[in-house]
């Protein structure tokens, strides 16, 4: 009696001491999130973009030189010259120019939104399995127990009954699947923490995490929610950019125009300044080709945008059916199917008691298991197709 309630505290402990350490979901989404270095590479890229914005606007580098020809300082002709040249764009390019790096930032930001969704998603679905991994282990663990106990019993029955030998041998094959269904389900429990870890970029030992099967999301209200999805949205930004690469290309047809002050010393004859203008001339078509193919960019990521969407709904559809079909297959098994197998267990094991068959007892022990074995999938499949809706709903939690 004393070693079972120390037993019992010391177990009561650990689960305190190791509860201490364990985070939630939403704990470990908001750190990695904040330390995950595939975000901070997308942070620094826009970072870097706005030193292009900064510079987009500016002007041109003057040139500033010096000539000096060879004649004698006693001809009219000899000098020496300081000149400074400066381009000078067309009234509005260094605005467009602008408007098209403002752009690639807005595409920069939002492709960082895109990975924070699907860095979210991925760490969900990781998440899940170690939650369904958890929940199998913990199910084959208490079936190996109750299998153990069975086999104890009936070898006690052997010493005054002779035929239990088979059932016996069959209890002992299913202890056996048992052991092996345990070590892989370890391996791959191990295998998800691993993953997990490397996802948040910081090692997760303990992960507090308890799913259960609610009502079902209505339909209608899930699509709603589709208007916040960052791929389309990424889309959308990419368009506006185009459109602002159009602007630029068509702008880029008008010339530009130098403006020269040069300062003129003559050793013996007065100095004197001189000034010129001078223009680019777009006479080969280079514009009009950047501008085309400016063009037909614009309509290429309007095609994107369009395809983009029929890929949301499709995405969505799938993802829909599976979380109605896991709901559906969920209360099937806990509504219909485990209650029948109980009552089954509960009449068997009654026979069990006085030496009955153990077959039957094994079978419907198997059968059993197998449908709570269903049922934990069940409703990692349900979590994960909500997992798949909420990133395309731009969701991160």
């Amino acid at each position: 009696m004393m070693k079972n309630l120390v037993r019992t505290v010391l177990l009561i402990f650990i689960f305190l001491i190791s509860s201490l350490h364990a985070m939630s979901l939403d704990e470990i989404i908001a750190k990695a999130l904040n330390q995950n270095p595939s975000l901070a590479s997308i942070t620094q890229r826009i970072a870097a973009n706005q030193s292009n914005i900064d510079a987009s606007d500016q002007f041109s580098n003057p040139t500033l030189s010096y000539a000096h020809n060879t004649l004698k300082s006693s001809e009219k002709m000899s000098r020496s010259t300081m000149s400074f040249q400066q381009k000078l764009p067309y009234f509005n390019k260094r605005d467009t120019r602008r408007k098209v790096a403002i752009a690639q930032g807005d595409v920069l930001s939002e492709n960082l939104e895109q990975a924070k969704v699907s860095l979210s998603k991925a760490i969900k679905n990781q998440a899940y399995s170690i939650w369904e991994s958890r929940a199998l282990l913990q199910t084959i663990r208490e079936y190996e127990k109750l299998t153990q106990q069975n086999i104890e019993l009936f070898e006690s029955y052997t010493r005054t009954v002779g035929n239990q030998h088979m059932g016996i041998m069959s209890a002992e094959l299913t202890l056996s699947d048992l052991h092996i269904q345990k070590s892989t389900l370890e391996a791959k429990h191990y295998k998800a923490y691993t993953r997990l870890s490397y996802l948040a970029s910081f090692e997760v030992k303990n992960l507090l995490l308890a799913l259960h099967i609610d009502a079902l999301p209505k339909r209608s209200e899930l699509l709603e929610k589709l208007r916040h999805n960052h791929d389309l949205a990424l889309r959308e930004k990419k368009i506006l950019k185009s459109q602002a690469m159009v602007k630029n290309a068509e702008i880029n047809n008008y010339p530009d125009f130098n403006l020269l002050g040069a300062y003129n010393y003559r050793q013996n004859y007065d100095d004197y300044w001189s000034f010129s203008v001078g223009m680019t001339l777009p006479v080969y078509g280079t514009e009009d080709d950047r501008e085309e193919e400016a063009r037909k960019l614009l309509l290429s990521e309007q095609s994107l945008k369009a395809d983009t969407q029929v890929a949301i709904n499709s995405e969505f559809e799938s993802a829909y059916q599976q979380l109605k079909s896991a709901y559906k297959i969920y209360h099937i098994i806990n509504n219909e199917a485990l209650p029948q197998v109980e009552h089954m267990f509960d009449l068997t094991a009654s026979s069990i008691s006085t030496g009955g068959d153990l077959f039957k007892y094994i079978d419907i022990l198997v059968k059993k298991l197998k449908l709570e074995q269903k049922s934990i999938m069940t409703v990692a499949s349900y979590y994960r197709a909500n997992a798949e809706i909420s990133a395309l709903s731009g969701t991160l939690k």
